[in-house]
């Protein structure tokens, strides 16, 4: 897949380009945007696309080959002129559905992007990265090509791509890539080194990790227990960036099984295959870190990434077994295939008994009920406070990453993890009891006593789409830290 570059002028991207696409909602185009931004010779060759490419609800490619003297590739990319109050104004997903099939890919490219509002080209470049993954394990390889892309307003001036926007982009790439790469390369002791070398070099930024036995040392019963019996040692990660005068901790906290077989629960049938994308809420905790400090956040930002297989062995941990977690409570296990709820449990209780945060954020892809709420391209939200919720739905609308709130109720879901012989079991009794809000207050069990301002997202839907990883959640949890307030704290 192309290497992705953000240019400031047109011209300069356009020169030597092999293929040329416009990105313009069917209005801009309509009144010439594309005559705007390439000029008239080339963009009369399109006007018959312009013309008969209808957007639809979710945009449509339209195409051509250039005149004599013009990149040999001419598209546009045909995007609806308004979206619903809870899409994203850029309007993202359009852009990441029609992008790929326009031609921009394995050439010289030039992509020119039409937006309404500076402010939406955060979302656009979330979705034009995320539209072109970067894993790529065939025998057969191309050089992906090279694709520079340009954003300007409707009369054809330019937008300059910020610093924070190109570090979340990269961020996503990378999220993504590790989701995509296959479990036998993607081990727990893979994914620390990749987060080693990706800060390698980041003033302020220390790395250590609690590993294997040395877990239980530290009071992690939830990690090692899901762990335990796996080849490569489950661990909890943690990345640390304190710059000088922080003026608050900001903990973020990710899921990372690197595969998930279920366990002695195991999955069967078509369960488990794509179950090397159940890390994707500790890689999009990685790049969100990433993206926050190479920007220069001035808040002390703490990642936890919470790593393990969830694999079958003579270790295995059982239904029956009670785990002593970080929190000092006990959980019944009652079903091996929801340890992701008790490697974040650990996680959640680590950063507000040892980080001392003041706020924590977890990630995961905790439930597949998350996809019938709110299907494959949002996340969903539960939070203790309502400032973080609303701006974590404001956050998604910015950045493409799309979710929305779900129930905190905890009156209500207390009762589903009940146990006879422990402060609590892993799984819920009724499962159609909110089951995505019921997952979400086993974590928040763990720290419900503190009163932490507390976030959990749910991205199992939009984490992995069309069998390949999207990054979803970098840019999201970056911008809400970046746009964190005492109000958003406040009870």
């Amino acid at each position: 897949m192309p290497d992705i570059r953000f240019a400031s002028k047109v011209s300069s991207a356009l020169r030597g380009a092999e293929a040329v696409i416009v990105v313009a909602s069917k209005s801009a185009l309509d009144a010439g945007y594309h005559r705007t931004v390439i000029g008239h010779d080339w963009a009369s060759a399109l006007d018959r696309a312009v013309e008969d490419t209808k957007p639809g609800d979710m945009g449509a490619v339209g195409g051509t080959y250039g005149p004599e003297g013009a990149p040999r590739r001419l598209a546009v990319c045909v995007l609806p002129d308004t979206v619903s109050r809870h899409n994203a104004p850029s309007r993202s997903e359009a852009i990441y559905k029609t992008l790929p099939s326009s031609g921009a890919a394995g050439k010289k490219s030039t992509v020119i992007v039409c937006v309404d509002d500076p402010a939406h080209v955060m979302g656009a470049a979330v979705a034009i990265t995320r539209a072109f993954p970067v894993f790529n394990a065939r025998s057969k390889k191309d050089d992906g090509g090279r694709m520079t892309v340009v954003f300007t307003l409707a009369d054809g001036t330019p937008v300059k791509v910020s610093k924070t926007v190109k570090e979340t982009a990269s961020a996503v790439r990378l999220a993504a890539r590790l989701v995509d790469t296959p479990p036998q390369e993607m081990t727990t002791t893979a994914f620390e080194k990749e987060a080693r070398k990706a800060c390698r070099g980041i003033k302020g930024v220390r790395v250590t990790s609690i590993v294997g036995d040395k877990l239980l040392a530290k009071g992690l019963g939830g990690i090692h227990g899901v762990g335990r019996t796996a080849v490569e040692a489950p661990r909890l990660l943690i990345l640390d960036y304190k710059p000088a005068r922080a003026k608050r901790t900001v903990a973020l906290v990710g899921k990372g099984i690197v595969y998930d077989t279920g366990g002695l629960n195991i999955k069967v049938g078509a369960g488990m295959p794509n179950m090397k994308c159940d890390m994707g809420g500790a890689a999009a905790v990685l790049g969100a870190f990433l993206s926050l400090v190479n920007a220069g956040t001035k808040d002390r930002v703490v990642a936890l990434c919470c790593l393990a297989e969830n694999a079958i062995g003579p270790h295995s941990y059982r239904p029956d077994d009670i785990l002593h977690m970080h929190s000092g409570k006990t959980v019944e296990i009652n079903n091996t295939d929801a340890e992701g709820r008790l490697v974040l449990a650990d996680g959640v209780s680590w950063a507000a008994r040892q980080v001392k945060a003041d706020v924590i954020i977890d990630t995961a892809t905790l439930t597949g009920a998350a996809l019938v709420a709110t299907g494959r391209a949002v996340s969903c939200t539960v939070s203790n406070r309502a400032g973080l919720e609303s701006l974590s739905v404001e956050c998604g609308r910015a950045t493409g990453d799309l979710t929305l709130p779900l129930m905190f109720c905890p009156e209500f879901f207390h009762a589903e993890f009940k146990s006879k012989v422990a402060d609590m079991r892993n799984s819920v009794a009724d499962r159609m009891n909110a089951q995505t809000s019921a997952a979400g207050q086993f974590i928040y069990n763990h720290i419900e006593e503190l009163n932490i301002p507390w976030l959990h997202l749910d991205i199992a839907g939009p984490a992995f789409r069309g069998g390949r990883g999207t990054g979803h959640g970098v840019a999201l949890i970056a911008e809400i830290v970046r746009n964190l307030s005492a109000s958003h704290l406040a009870e």
